[in-house]
């Protein structure tokens, strides 16, 4: 139970509270309103940080061999927690705003739901491998989530929210054709 795999997997869920002070507008005096840019520097050093660990903890565990039901149980969801408490904390201090919360909210409903779809076809014993589109799903999501906040540490660099921004939109209509892929497998297996 205490493989490296799956303490590399337990400390992206810690991590997210440590995440949540750092982004929290307010937690310094002299910032009520909006992180400190040093915060954000922080918090990006952390999402970064975690993002490896979500890497490497399949990683090792494929290359011992030391795959563990603890850790196909744990993986997804500290997935999960990152990126619902990342979608929460940016459109919280609005550097998510507009229109914009749209394609967050894409994907957050789309890793409930894929979640949820998951688990009713595990108790089928049908499996949903992951597909080509949904890792690229998944690498503008994570790119779109560090520029958001790296863009918070470096304010007069504009161009890296507009990255942000530009791949939030991206992960956000992958989110919606790897998401309606899975629910088409799902609804196949429903009464």
């Amino acid at each position: 139970m205490l493989s490296l795999p799956n303490l590399l997997t337990l400390s992206r869920i810690l991590a997210v509270p440590i995440l949540l002070f750092l982004l929290w507008p307010g937690a310094h005096e002299a910032a009520r309103h909006q992180p400190l840019p040093i915060d954000y520097a922080f918090a990006f050093g952390l999402y970064c940080l975690m993002g490896i660990t979500d890497y490497f903890d399949g990683y090792v565990a494929r290359a011992r061999g030391t795959v563990s039901r603890l850790g196909i149980f744990l993986d997804p969801i500290a997935d999960k927690i990152m990126i619902a408490a990342v979608i929460l904390l940016l459109v919280f201090t609005r550097d998510v705003q507009g229109w914009h919360v749209i394609a967050a909210l894409v994907i957050l409903l789309r890793e409930i739901i894929v979640s949820g779809l998951r688990e009713f076809l595990a108790t089928l014993q049908v499996s949903m491998p992951v597909t080509r589109l949904a890792k690229w799903k998944t690498a503008f999501q994570l790119i779109a989530f560090g520029a958001l906040i790296l863009a918070g540490a470096l304010p007069a660099m504009a161009w890296i929210k507009t990255v942000g921004l530009a791949s939030l939109w991206g992960a956000a209509v992958l989110t919606l054709v790897t998401g309606w892929d899975y629910l088409r497998v799902g609804l196949k297996h429903m009464d």
